[in-house]
């Protein structure tokens, strides 16, 4: 009578655990998801601008993070009816989950690594081709030195070393409108080093995220196969 009591204890609490943790997984996938979107939405216009451009790592992160949601939401309903099968199904799932996670952390890391290269020859091909016969990456390139503060690739000096020489575009200007002749009214530092360093620490914050996420999935198929495991204790109790 008292392995049973203890037995169905630990049961309780062990399905108390797991539901915390579930609610904190869905959480997580959540996060993943508002990263995935974010990375497409305000990162895209950056990324693109890289010779290196990979458009696949925010669908990723998407699909990824809607997975972790539809799981979680059903991880619970497992939890409350305790099927021992189901459990067990979740934990392998979770490991299948934490084996992504620090696949995408990995490859985040890797072209985070590749930004700087990728970068220097991107922005130059963007130099070149800008212009009316290039209205989304010019676009994206006003938008990226009006927003950073920036001008051409390695200085506002880059526009007159082209062949032929184009003027400093108005998204170089300090205010509004100005003279863009004049040194002192347009921005002066080059775009190269200012989007390589709010790429890379963005990419460095996903990453870690990432990588921390990673820990919910071990924490989580421990939990639910040591629940499975006690569930079919007790049925064999029971049977005894």
């Amino acid at each position: 009578m008292g392995e049973r009591f203890q037995t169905v204890a630990a049961m309780a609490c062990m399905k108390s655990l797991l539901m915390i943790f579930n609610l904190a997984f869905w959480a997580s996938g959540l996060a993943i998801l508002c990263a995935g979107i974010w990375m497409q939405v305000e990162l895209h216009r950056y990324l693109e601008l890289s010779a290196d451009f990979s458009n696949a790592a925010p669908y990723v992160l998407v699909g990824t993070g809607a997975l972790i949601l539809f799981i979680g939401t059903m991880a619970c309903c497992c939890t409350v009816k305790g099927q021992s099968a189901l459990l067990y199904m979740y934990g392998g799932f979770l490991t299948v989950v934490l084996i992504l996670e620090l696949a995408i952390a990995a490859s985040i890391y890797a072209y985070k690594d590749r930004l700087a290269d990728g970068f220097d020859r991107g922005l130059n091909q963007s130099l070149h081709n800008y212009g009316p016969n290039s209205v989304i990456k010019s676009a994206d390139f006003d938008i990226m030195q009006s927003r950073l503060q920036c001008c051409g690739n390695h200085g506002y000096k880059d526009w007159n070393t082209l062949v032929p020489p184009r003027p400093i575009p108005r998204s170089c200007c300090r205010k509004p409108h100005c003279d863009t002749q004049d040194e002192a009214q347009i921005f002066n530092q080059g775009c190269y080093t200012k989007v390589v360093d709010f790429l890379s620490s963005n990419f460095t914050v996903i990453a870690s995220a990432s990588l921390g996420v990673a820990l919910f999935p071990l924490i989580g198929a421990l939990l639910s196969c040591c629940l499975a495991s006690n569930i079919n204790k007790a049925k064999y109790e029971q049977m005894a």
